[in-house]
Order: structure tokens, then sequence, then C-alpha cells
């Protein structure tokens, strides 16, 4: 597990990729409660840089697509 790594620095593959070996160690247990909290605080952060990402992706596309449909309605004819 990658302790304190810069979030911001932290690709979405990356992010998802530590957030399921997180979650493979919590479900395989036999960590202590203090490993556990450690493991799951860094779950939350991993699972809001992914959320982050997405929410980014997301919002690109938004953009695009407006753009898109935009661009489309400038080239039509208006009617009379």
């Amino acid at each position: 597990m990658a302790a304190n790594t810069d979030e911001a620095a932290l690709g979405y593959e990356q992010a998802r990729d530590e957030l399921i070996e997180v979650v493979r160690r919590l479900e395989a247990g036999g960590t202590t409660l203090e490993e556990s909290l450690a493991l799951w605080e860094r779950g939350e952060e991993l699972a809001k840089v992914c959320r982050r990402w997405l929410e980014g992706a997301r919002a690109r596309l938004d953009a695009a697509l407006s753009e898109g449909e935009h661009e489309a309605g400038a080239a039509q004819p208006a009617e009379d």
C-alpha cells in the first residue's frame, strides 16, 4: 500500500488498482484493528480520487456533446 502518495499525481487507473488492493486486503482479514482502519481511510481517499477523475471525464464529455450540438444547430439554416 502506498502511504500518503500525492493524490493529485495519481491517475485514475493507479487509484483504482490501489483501491482494489485495499479492498482485497480488507476482505481477506488477518489485519489488526489499527491496520484495518488505516486501510479503510486509504480506501476512502482513493475512492475520492477515482470519483474526481470520473466527474472530470463526465464534464468533458458533456462539454464535447454540448459543443457538438451547438455546432450542428449553427450549421442548419434558420426557418422562415
